[in-house]
This record gives C-alpha cells, sequence and structure tokens, in this order.
C-alpha cells in the first residue's frame, strides 16, 4: 500500500506543477512583422 501512495503523491504533484506552469508562466509572443497584409506567420 505504501508504493501505491507515494506514486499518487508524485502524480498529484506532477499535475499541480504542470498547471501552475501552464497558466503563471506563460510564454511571450513575439512580434512579427509581417506589413499590412496577413500572410499567416503568426
Amino acid at each position: 500500500m505504501y508504493i501505491q501512495s507515494v506514486i499518487a503523491y508524485l502524480l498529484v504533484a506532477a499535475s499541480a506543477a504542470y498547471l501552475v506552469k501552464k497558466f503563471f508562466f506563460k510564454k511571450k509572443k513575439k512580434a512579427t512583422q509581417c506589413g499590412t497584409n496577413d500572410c499567416g506567420c503568426h
């Protein structure tokens, strides 16, 4: 039973870390210079 608890806590910690990374550490979008036409590069 002990190993199952350890695995469950590790999965919970990994999912919490993923959610924190996804919502609080967003990547900044790079500004593209496409001119006046929409070239679809962004």
